[in-house]
């Protein structure tokens, strides 16, 4: 997808698309960077628009590990499974993730990689998604997911940020990846073992 298609998205629908341009290779390095996926069995996508993290995550992930990216759109969900025929993509919500893994054979994931706009969501779904991911992460699994730097004292953001420190053993911030349209922040965050 072009980046002015992913720009009409945006348009078209802010809520749910959340970006007005895809991540650059920067955020997408920070959103995977000290995770250990060269080690990991199944890592989980959420949101992964145009593919520049599932990329990311596909060059380091370990050729046997299976790649389960989650796109709610479907126009979008088969793009990206051309794409990367590698990816067993689930045009489905992010709070299906218990069946999703379910079909695959899969108890758990070793990491959670979220591109989806979490400042935009209302608590009951933002408290959803999250209560799928902790469902299916492993013990000592990661999630890992960004914010954009003018929206991170909005309510929704905040109380957002609060809850990952509710459910989460350890939460990093990690620095601002300014070579982003627009800068971004990543939250790094550990279940306990």
């Amino acid at each position: 997808m072009s980046n002015a298609r992913f720009l009409m998205n945006f348009l078209k629908s802010p809520l749910t698309v959340g970006a007005v341009w895809p991540s650059s290779p920067g955020l997408c390095r920070q959103m995977i960077a000290g995770i250990g996926f060269e080690q990991l069995d199944c890592i989980v996508e959420l949101g992964p628009g145009t593919g520049v993290i599932t990329h990311c995550i596909a060059t380091a992930a370990k050729p046997e590990a299976e790649i389960i990216s989650v796109e709610l759109d479907r126009k979008m969900a088969a793009a990206l499974q051309s794409k990367f025929p590698r990816v067993f993509v689930a045009n489905a919500s992010a709070t299906d993730l218990r069946p999703i893994l379910d079909e695959r054979g899969r108890p758990c994931a070793g990491a959670v990689v979220s591109g989806l706009p979490w400042a935009n969501f209302p608590r009951q779904l933002q408290s959803d998604i999250l209560d799928a991911i902790e469902d299916i992460l492993a013990p000592g699994g990661y999630f890992t997911t960004f914010a954009y730097i003018h929206g991170i004292y909005l309510p929704t953001a905040q109380r957002f940020r609060r809850d990952l420190h509710r459910r989460f053993a350890t939460v990093e911030i990690l620095p601002v990846v300014w070579k982003n349209v627009p800068p971004a922040i990543v939250y790094r965050c550990r279940k306990a073992q």
